[in-house]
């Protein structure tokens, strides 16, 4: 199985070679390149073309939502994993917006990391378990209020699943494997949810998704939580 082609990008120089040392350790990954602020990163990026770039938050000269952004403008194909201090639901949603496909806090690096790469290279949305369980009772409150209720209460059956899965962090060609649907119309479902709900982008539709509760049995589960 070829390795994942990793680019860390922190500021701390010893945090850096730790994490090399806990990928190393792995076998699943090469970290081809090194920054230590965001614009290094997406300069290294723009290089060396990895697969995916492991970026902290608060960097000097460009800071990571930033370099996210740009990073994901000119290399597309390049996956962000924003691991950082931050547990806020503000920096999650704002880190989803620049286009990372996951987020994970330092202290749980050495537990979470791994899944979170295999989750992210996948195609799906890793999000650290704690900030699922807020995004749950969250939405609990809202809905004892009848917020977040009548829109959701548009959607079909099919459109609800979809919804679910699309929260579980599966890519299209997922969620037609487990529906038994075209991947043509997993897309059109995907947009029919999209237009009854009123979003207009990947990380709106999944931020209402975790705002409905859907992720409240993984954020209870005993395995890795997305």
């Amino acid at each position: 199985m070829e390795r994942v082609r990793v680019l860390l990008a922190d500021d701390h120089a010893m945090f850096r070679e730790g994490l090399r040392v806990l990928l190393d350790r792995t076998g699943e990954a090469e970290v081809v390149g090194e920054a230590a602020d965001g614009q290094e990163a997406v300069e290294k990026a723009s290089e060396l073309h990895p697969d995916l770039v492991i970026m902290d938050i608060g960097m000097p000269r460009l800071n990571g939502l930033e370099a996210t952004r740009q990073l994901r403008h000119q290399c597309p194909q390049t996956k962000v994993l924003i691991l950082t201090v931050y547990a806020t639901d503000e920096h999650f949603f704002q880190a989803l917006e620049a286009g990372a496909s996951g987020y994970i806090l330092k202290e749980g690096a050495s537990t979470d990391l791994r899944y979170a790469m295999s989750v992210v290279q996948s195609g799906g949305v890793f999000i650290y378990p704690s900030l699922s369980r807020r995004l749950v009772e969250d939405y609990l409150e809202r809905a004892k209020t009848g917020e977040e209720h009548s829109d959701f209460e548009k959607l079909t059956k099919r459109e609800r699943e979809i919804l679910q899965l699309i929260a579980e962090g599966c890519t299209n060609r997922e969620i037609a494997e487990r529906l038994l649907i075209a991947v043509s119309t997993v897309q059109t479902h995907r947009g029919h949810v999209m237009e009854k709900l009123g979003l207009h982008s990947r990380a709106q539709l999944l931020g209402y998704a975790l705002r409905a509760g859907l992720l409240q049995h993984a954020a209870s589960s005993d395995q890795p939580h997305r």
